[in-house]
C-alpha cells in the first residue's frame, strides 16, 4: 500500500536538514519516518544508512545498506557504503568481495575509472586476489595509462610467483613488455623468473619512456641516424664499398700489369653504368685477380643484367668477406629468386636482413633476441608451399630496395616481434604474405601509434583504409576490435573478436582462435556464446581437461544471470565429462557441491541430500557434506538422523583434533535448534571436557526443563545428578527437585 507522499517528502527535508547541521540522532529520525512511508524507496535508505554510520551504529547501518542494494541492484553507493562498513568492523574478506561487487556496477555503467579504484581497494584488502590484478592491468591498459598498467601487469606476475604458477607469471611479464619493450624493471622482472629469484616491482614513481615532443628525441640519441640509403639495398652499397677496396688493392700493390688495367677499366664503366662492359672487363682481369671485392661486382652486374646463375658462381666467394658479406647475400638471394630455388632464395635474403639489422643495433637492443626472432622466421618458413615462400622472397626484396630500406628493416622486424608474442610464428608470415604487405606494415605503424595517442577515430579510418587493400589479414581487424572497446562499445568489440576467432578456426589455427576467445573472455566473463565456442574449440582438440573448466566456469555464468536451472544442467555435464576423463576426485568433489547448493537454493531437499551422501562416498571426511547434511535432516524435522550425521561429523573433528571446530558447531546448533535434547546434551558433554563448568551447567539446566516438558522424568533425574556432580549455586534446590522426581 503506498504511503503518503507529503508526510515522505516532509520526513526527507527534515532528514536533510539535520543532516546539514550534523544533528544525525534528528536525521536518524526523520530518514526512519520516510522509510516507514514508503518501505520501497531506495533513496530514503541510502540516507539513513549514511546517518546511522555517522553515529557508529555500523551493524544498523550495514542492514540498511544492504536492503538499499535489494531495492536499486543498479546503484553503486549502497554497495559502496557496505563494503565501507564491513571494512571498518574489520570483516576485511567480505568488504573486499564488495568492493568487486561494486566494480562490477560501475563497470556494466562503463565509468572505468571508478571500477578500477574499487578493484584496487579490494586487492588492499584481500591479498592473491589474481583475476582482480588481472583486470585492474587490463583496465589501465584500455585507458592508455601504460605505467600503471605495466605495474598492473608486473603486480600479478608477483601474485603468480607467490603461487607457484612460474608460467603465468611469465605471461603477465610478457604483457608488460607488450607495451614497453625496454622498461627495465619489466625486462628485470623476467630475468628474475628465468632464474628463480624474487620480483621487485618497481617504485610508484618508475614511468615507462615517453614516447613522444623532446623526450622522445631524448631517448633516441642513442640510435643511428637513418639516412638515405643505396636504392639498390645491401647489394648496392656492398659494390659501392667494393669499387673503393678493389680500387686500393689494385693501385696500392702496384698492379700495373693487364689484369690491373682490366680492374681498372672495369670498375669506371661500372661508375657509368655500362653494365656488360664492366661484366667484359671484370671476367678479363678475374683470370688473374682473385679478390672479394672484384668477386662482388662481378656478381652484383650479373644480377642486375638478369644472370644469375653464372652471378652465384662469384658472389659465394664475396660472402667470405665481412664488409661485403651482408650485400653478397642479398645479391645470392635475388639470384636464387630470379631462377626460381626460393628455399635457397629465403636463406640468403634473411642472412642478409640479419645482419643489416644486427650492424644497425643500438645498445638497448638484445643481440641474441634479434638473432632468435630470424631463427624463428627461418623455421616458420620450412615447410611453406613454394607459392607461400615466393611471396615472402618477393616482401623481402621489397625490403631491402629502396632509398629508406634500412629504417624499413628495423620497423619491420619490430612489428614483428611483437606479432611473434602475440600470433607465434604463423601470425609473422600472414604479415609476410598479406597483400601489399609493405603499404601493411606501414599501416600498422600508424595505427599502432595513433592508439597510443588515444586518436581512436584516426586509427579506426586507418584501419579501414588497411582492410580495403588486405581484407583478410586478421591483426588489423584484432586492432579494430581493440579501438572499440577502447571507445566503450563493449558489444562490438566482442562480436569482432568472435568473428576472428571463427575466422582462425575456419584456417584450423586453433590455438590463435583459442587465444582470442580467452582474451574476450577476460573483458567479457558473463558472455555465453564465446564462452561455448571455446568449449566446442577445445573439445574438438581433445583438450579435456580445459574443456571441463570451462564447463565450470560456464555454469558460474549461468548462475551469475540467475538462470540456476541451466547452470545446474552444465555442471551435470561437467560431472560426467570430469567422470569420463577421470580427473581428480577433488574436482568431482567440488562440483557436485555446487549442483547441491543449487538444488538448496531452489528447496528441492531430496536432491540435495542424494548429492552430499554421493559426496560423502566419494570423500568420507569431507566436512562440509556432513554439515549440510545435519541441516537437511533437521530442516525435514529428522532429529534421529540429523544427530547421527552430527556424530560422525563430531567424530571426524576429534580424528583432526579440532576440539574448537566441536565446540563450535555445538553451539551453533543449539542457537538454531534450542529444543534438541540431543544437541544440549552433548554441548553440555564437550563443556565439561573443557572444564568449563558454568556453561555446562547452563546447558544442563535447559536439557533437564526439556526433558521435564516431554515427560521424561528418569531422563531428567539423570541430568538433576549431574548438575548435583558439578556442586552448581543453589545445590540445595537442584536435591529438592531431585527428592520430588523420586530420585
Amino acid at each position: 500500500m503506498a504511503g503518503n507522499q507529503e508526510a515522505y517528502a516532509r520526513a526527507m527535508e527534515a532528514g536533510h536538514n539535520a543532516a546539514w547541521d550534523k544533528e544525525w540522532q534528528q536525521a536518524i529520525a526523520a530518514y526512519g519516518q520516510a522509510v516507514q512511508e514508503f518501505p520501497n524507496d531506495a533513496i530514503a535508505h541510502i540516507h539513513l544508512g549514511l546517518a546511522l554510520l555517522e553515529v557508529g551504529r555500523l551493524d544498523d547501518a550495514l542492514k540498511v545498506y544492504s536492503r538499499a542494494h535489494q531495492l536499486a541492484p543498479d546503484d553503486p553507493i549502497p554497495l559502496e557504503k557496505s563494503a565501507d562498513v564491513l571494512e571498518k568492523i574489520g570483516r576485511l574478506k567480505e568488504a573486499g568481495q564488495q568492493y568487486i561487487n561494486v566494480a562490477e556496477v560501475y563497470l556494466a555503467q562503463r565509468d572505468l575509472a571508478k571500477a578500477i579504484a574499487n578493484w584496487e581497494q579490494a586487492t588492499r584488502l584481500t591479498p592473491g586476489l589474481v583475476n582482480i590484478h588481472a583486470k585492474i592491468a587490463q583496465a589501465y591498459e584500455r585507458l592508455g595509462e601504460k605505467p600503471k598498467a605495466i605495474r598492473g601487469y608486473l603486480e600479478l606476475a608477483v601474485n603468480f610467483q607467490r603461487m607457484g604458477e612460474k608460467d603465468k607469471a611469465v605471461k603477465a611479464v610478457q604483457r608488460a613488455l607488450r607495451l614497453d619493450q625496454r622498461f627495465t624493471p619489466t625486462l628485470n622482472a623476467l630475468r628474475a623468473l628465468e632464474s628463480g629469484s624474487e620480483i621487485i616491482l618497481p617504485r610508484l614513481e618508475d614511468k615507462t619512456p615517453a614516447k613522444s615532443g623532446s623526450s622522445a628525441r631524448a631517448s633516441q640519441r642513442n640510435q643511428p641516424v637513418v639516412v638515405e640509403a643505396d636504392p639498390l639495398g645491401p647489394m648496392g652499397e656492398a659494390m659501392t664499398d667494393a669499387l673503393g677496396l678493389l680500387a686500393t688493392y689494385v693501385i696500392e700493390g702496384g698492379m700495373l700489369d693487364a689484369s690491373g688495367g682490366d680492374a681498372l677499366q672495369a670498375m669506371e664503366l661500372q661508375r657509368q653504368q655500362s653494365n656488360a662492359n664492366a661484366i667484359a672487363a671484370y671476367l678479363r682481369a678475374e683470370a688473374r685477380l682473385n679478390h672479394p671485392a672484384l668477386k662482388m661486382n662481378l656478381g652484383g652486374l650479373l644480377v642486375l643484367e638478369k644472370r644469375p646463375d653464372e652471378a652465384t658462381k662469384h658472389l659465394g666467394e664475396a660472402s667470405l668477406n665481412a664488409q661485403l658479406s651482408a650485400g653478397a647475400y642479398h645479391a645470392l638471394g635475388k639470384a636464387y629468386f630470379d631462377m626460381g630455388k626460393q628455399k635457397q632464395a629465403t636463406r640468403y635474403l634473411l642472412q642478409s636482413l640479419q645482419q643489416v639489422d644486427t650492424s644497425l643495433a643500438t645498445a638497448n637492443d638484445d643481440l641474441n633476441e634479434l638473432g632468435a626472432i630470424y631463427d624463428q622466421l627461418s623455421s616458420a618458413l620450412e615447410d611453406r608451399s613454394n607459392e607461400d615462400v615466393s611471396a615472402i622472397n618477393g616482401r623481402f626484396l621489397e625490403m631491402l630496395s629502396g632509398k629508406e630500406w634500412k629504417q624499413r628493416i628495423r620497423e619491420t622486424r619490430r612489428q614483428m616481434e611483437d606479432i611473434l608474442r602475440d600470433q607465434g610464428q604463423q601470425g609473422m608470415v600472414d604479415l609476410l604474405v598479406a597483400n601489399r604487405s609493405d603499404e601493411l606494415t606501414d599501416a600498422v605503424s600508424r595505427i599502432d601509434r595513433y592508439m597510443r595517442q588515444g586518436l581512436f577515430t584516426l586509427a579506426m579510418d586507418e584501419s579501414h583504409r588497411a582492410v580495403e587493400y588486405s581484407p583478410f589479414y586478421l591483426p588489423i581487424h584484432v586492432r579494430m576490435a581493440e579501438i572499440m572497446m577502447r571507445e566503450g562499445r563493449v558489444r562490438q568489440a566482442i562480436n569482432k573478436y568472435n568473428m576472428i576467432a571463427k575466422t582462425y578456426l575456419v584456417r584450423e589455427e586453433n590455438d590463435r582462435a583459442a587465444s582470442i576467445l580467452s582474451e574476450v573472455l577476460e573483458m567479457a566473463p558473463l558472455d555465453i556464446s564465446v564462452r561455448e565456442s571455446l568449449i566446442e574449440l577445445l573439445e574438438n582438440e581433445l583438450r579435456w581437461e580445459e574443456a571441463l573448466d570451462q564447463y565450470i566456469d560456464l555454469a558460474d555464468t549461468h548462475h551469475q544471470l540467475g538462470n540456476f536451472d541451466m547452470s545446474r544442467d552444465v555442471f551435470v555435464a561437467a560431472e560426467r565429462l570430469a567422470n569420463r576423463e577421470g580427473v581428480s576426485k577433488d574436482k568431482i568433489v567440488r562440483i557436485k557441491h555446487r549442483v547441491a547448493d543449487i538444488d538448496q537454493m531452489r528447496l528441492d531437499m531430496r536432491r540435495a541430500q542424494k548429492t552430499y551422501e554421493e559426496i560423502i562416498h566419494i570423500a568420507e571426511d569431507d566436512e562440509r557434506a556432513h554439515r549440510m547434511l545435519v541441516d537437511i535432516h533437521y530442516r525435514q524435522n529428522n532429529a534421529v538422523e540429523a544427530i547421527k550425521k552430527l556424530d560422525t561429523l563430531l567424530g571426524i573433528y576429534a580424528r583432526n583434533k579440532q576440539a574448537n571446530r566441536i565446540t563450535q558447531l555445538l553451539e551453533e546448533l543449539v542457537t538454531l535448534y534450542p529444543n534438541d535434547t540431543g544437541l544440549r546434551s552433548r554441548l553440555a558433554a564437550i563443556y565439561r571436557q573443557l572444564k568449563r563448568k558454568d556453561d555446562a551447567i547452563k546447558q544442563l539446566d535447559a536439557l533437564g526443563e526439556l526433558q521435564l516438558q516431554a515427560g521424561l522424568h528418569q531422563e531428567a533425574i539423570s541430568t538433576i545428578r549431574q548438575i548435583i556432580s558439578l556442586g552448581p549455586d543453589g545445590i540445595e534446590e537442584y536435591k529438592h527437585l531431585l527428592s520430588q522426581l523420586g530420585g
